[in-house]
């Protein structure tokens, strides 16, 4: 029973969904691993295609893991991995909100908020580090997704004008040399 695919998926990304503080992009270097490295369920670059897809709908990064799931074993195997990924946090956080609620101010639940945040930003920095690391592309990808940080951090451009800037940069040195 442990082997059977949807078991696996359930597996998989159900201690990820208890895991994703800060948000999906918080686990996405461990849905990457267990997808491609260990299940192999989708390749790198199908990975990759996927998070882009994803990051385009509405919605969490999470929703990656339908994708991944749906390529891996069709429409069920989509509706486990979503399940699996959204509806232990869905309940864990329910439960949590009527007891956090009730402790508004308390001195243990602002040292905890502040412990939480650090931690989140931590598990998104490392996320996004190796998801750079999984680019094709090669040094080119580093250095769009390089200059693009900067530019959000340190400037009010709309990321949209980023992303077509970025889609334009590969299509302009595509022509020039073949990227890694």
């Amino acid at each position: 029973m442990r082997n059977h695919p949807l078991v696996q998926l359930m597996l998989v990304f159900t201690p990820l969904s208890l895991l994703a503080f800060g948000g999906g992009q918080a686990v996405l270097t461990d849905v990457r691993h267990q997808s491609v490295d260990v299940h192999h369920w989708v390749s790198n670059s199908e990975f990759l295609s996927d998070y882009v897809l994803t990051r385009m709908a509405p919605g969490p990064t999470t929703l990656i893991v339908s994708l991944v799931g749906w390529k891996a074993y069709g429409w069920l195997g989509a509706v486990t991995a979503a399940v699996a990924i959204f509806l232990p946090s869905s309940l864990l956080v329910y439960g949590v909100a009527h007891i956090w609620e009730r402790q508004r101010g308390a001195p243990w639940q602002v040292h905890v908020e502040r412990g939480l945040a650090p931690i989140a930003a931590g598990m998104l920095l490392a996320s996004s580090y190796n998801l750079m690391r999984a680019l094709e592309g090669g040094w080119v990808a580093w250095a769009v997704a390089l200059a693009v940080t900067g530019v959000l951090v340190f400037s009010k451009i709309n990321p949209l004008l980023m992303i077509l800037a970025g889609a334009l940069s590969f299509l302009a040195i595509g022509h020039f040399w073949r990227l890694a």
